[in-house]
């Protein structure tokens, strides 16, 4: 990626930095309450999407090892285009696309929320984080004159893959290392337990 000069008006590290900080107050509230939340909402779920196949559902249970390695791999994407945006004053692209991404991030989290007619994991943080966030960062990058970067494609392709590369990710080096790997998939029974129950 080209080196991208700094704008001469000097952009306050609250921007750039402080994009890592409002993804870490949002994701932290997904690190706490998406363990266990599928199976929590299970029932509202159900009976507010009945038409929704039950495997779905299945898939949707994340296990608190999965979410703590693919947080810790999104952040520290995030934390690379933080670090990017501070050396540039916002000018770098990865920086930019990054932020706008961050603020789209929070639509569907609304939107799941209004669909499924109660709280999904990261509800709370993205409207009264991430959004207003994401709007004085944009305003602050005006008034520094900063230029909107040209996003290469591969970069803006980055944001729609990297959730869903990350779960990916994680479910990978959690079967590596032997822990539960993620999505619907139970713990391994322990040697002379039986699974069953009456």
């Amino acid at each position: 990626m080209p080196r991208v000069p700094a704008p001469s008006r000097r952009l306050p590290r609250g921007v750039t930095w402080g994009l890592l900080l409002a993804w870490a107050l949002h994701d932290a509230e997904e690190l706490v309450t998406m363990p266990g939340w599928a199976d929590r909402a299970r029932p509202r779920l159900e009976r507010t999407l009945p038409r929704v196949p039950a495997r779905v559902w299945d898939r949707t249970a994340v296990s608190r090892p999965h979410a703590t390695v693919a947080i810790g791999l999104v952040g520290s994407c995030i934390a690379a285009a933080s670090a990017r945006g501070a050396r540039t004053d916002g000018a770098d692209p990865l920086f930019q696309a990054t932020l706008a991404g961050f603020g789209w991030h929070a639509v569907p989290h609304v939107a799941s929320a209004v669909l499924t007619r109660g709280y999904t994991p990261g509800g709370l943080t993205a409207p009264t984080v991430v959004a207003p966030f994401v709007l004085w960062a944009r305003s602050r990058l005006r008034a520094a004159g900063v230029p909107a970067a040209r996003t290469p494609p591969a970069v803006a392709l980055l944001g729609p893959l990297l959730v869903p590369g990350a779960h990916l990710a994680a479910s990978g080096l959690l079967r590596l290392t032997g822990r539960r790997a993620g999505p619907g998939r139970r713990p391994a029974p322990v040697a002379g337990r039986s699974t069953r129950h009456p």
